[in-house]
């Protein structure tokens, strides 16, 4: 037998075979089930079929996080239920308003690990790539089967592996690498295909950068992603987890590392593209698609109104590192709004310790509570009809953000944050930082 991809050892593992072949449709039992404020949704319609009890309320995790504070009454009354569904069914990873993006947190939270399955009702599962999980979006009426069964069927997915060389050069991030690869394969060009990364330039990306990756890899239409996990994945993860156990750091390190999955050398993918991290530079998606993708050089000038940092794509320290240390001793341009929003509270509270938001304040933006804010279009930033914005987020089609004559472009949050500065697209390599 040939070898194997991860995307089959993992979806083997999680239907207890040995091995699997592209094609095959297999029941599988993922580690954990994914929703957040759709499971009012999903457990009406739970109860309307007259189910009880989920299976296994330790394998779910529910968060509130793309509606907070709830802007209406009817968000309110929203996690109200899921409140009360929580306390029905006994959901002990239960995260409240204001804790974070589901994606963040459940990864802060060490809830997923190397080699594991998770499937939840949002597309950018995807997520947990960036640790080498098998992370798949499913719809609604799935994660309801999930909760009343534990199982569920998967395709195996045919593979795509991209092999990265070098490092990135300064001002040039993940994000940009996603763009180039959506301009260059389309967003359709990984339907339903597991994206496998590979080659020396991973080991060269920090886990924040491997989260852009993995995340924003739903908007390339594939069913998973995968970065190979390693000593800084699982340095990262072992504290985390040892403090949701109790157990010593380092055996549970050692068991993390354990249960990582990698490909084999020999496994069969349908293509290979290679790209050379260090032949890279900043990369803006233009309205009204994420493959809409220029070079920055080909649209700075372009004038703005709104520019946002966060989102589960774009949300996490790193990024507003990078706009604090443009932003710092400056002010955003006469006209533009800034608003910066952390992908979670631990975020938010790390960014306030090293002065990244007073820096931003100081600077003149706006800082949200931890959540999805804008990017669903809900509130927390809505543009107005005909302006222009510029986002760190994953989407840009009409009306993404709440108003379809608003124009999105898509762009690393260093060049959000030299464009609010300037008040027109500006590359940050320009800046003095």
């Amino acid at each position: 037998m040939s070898g194997q991809t991860f995307a089959q050892k993992a979806i083997a593992r999680a239907a207890g075979l040995p091995d699997v072949a592209v094609g095959q449709i297999v029941d599988v039992r993922p580690d954990l089930i994914l929703s957040h404020d759709n499971t009012a949704a999903i457990a009406a319609m739970f109860y309307r079929l007259g189910l009880k009890k989920v299976r296994d309320p330790d394998r779910l995790a529910i968060t509130l996080d793309h509606a907070v504070p709830p802007p209406t009454p009817r968000h309110a009354q929203n996690h109200a239920e899921i409140r009360r569904f929580v306390a029905e069914q006994g959901i002990r990873n239960f995260f409240e308003a204001g804790r974070g993006i589901c994606h963040q947190v459940l990864s802060e939270e060490a809830l997923v690990l190397p080699g594991q399955m998770i499937l939840g009702a949002d597309s950018h599962t995807t997520h947990f790539g960036w640790m080498g999980a098998f992370g798949a979006g499913v719809g609604r009426s799935e994660v309801l089967a999930l909760w009343a069964t534990g199982e569920i069927w998967l395709r195996v997915p045919e593979s795509i592996r991209i092999v990265l060389t070098g490092r990135l050069p300064p001002g040039v991030t993940a994000k940009d690498l996603c763009l180039r690869i959506f301009r260059d394969l389309g967003a359709d060009g990984g339907l339903y295909r597991s994206v496998e990364f590979t080659g020396e330039g991973v080991r060269h990306l920090s886990v924040e950068s491997r989260m852009v990756i993995a995340n924003f890899m739903a908007e390339f239409g594939v069913k998973n992603a995968y970065l190979p996990p390693d000593d800084r994945v699982f340095d990262w993860l072992a504290p985390r987890r040892a403090r949701r156990t109790g157990e010593p750091i380092e055996a549970v390190r050692e068991r993390i590392a354990a249960g990582a999955l990698y490909p084999d050398p020999d496994a069969p993918y349908e293509a290979e593209y290679v790209y050379r991290l260090e032949d890279l530079e900043p990369m803006v998606a233009c309205p009204h698609a994420v493959d809409h993708v220029r070079p920055l050089r080909e649209v700075a000038g372009t004038r703005i109104d709104m520019a946002f940092i966060g989102t589960c794509t774009n949300g996490r320290l790193e990024d507003i590192a990078a706009a604090a240390a443009i932003l710092r001793g400056r002010r955003i341009a006469p006209g533009v709004r800034l608003l910066v929003i952390p992908a979670s509270r631990e975020v938010l509270e790390e960014a306030l310790r090293r002065g990244f938001i007073q820096t931003l304040v100081e600077a003149g933006a706006m800082i949200g509570i931890p959540g999805c804010g804008p990017c669903m279009g809900n509130h927390m930033g809505i543009p107005a009809p005909g302006e222009v914005v510029i986002s760190s987020g994953s989407r840009n089609f009409r009306g993404r953000m709440g108003t379809p004559d608003a124009e999105i472009y898509l762009a690393s949050p260093a060049v959000v944050a030299a464009s609010a500065l300037r008040g027109v697209i500006t590359d940050p390599r320009e800046i003095a930082t």
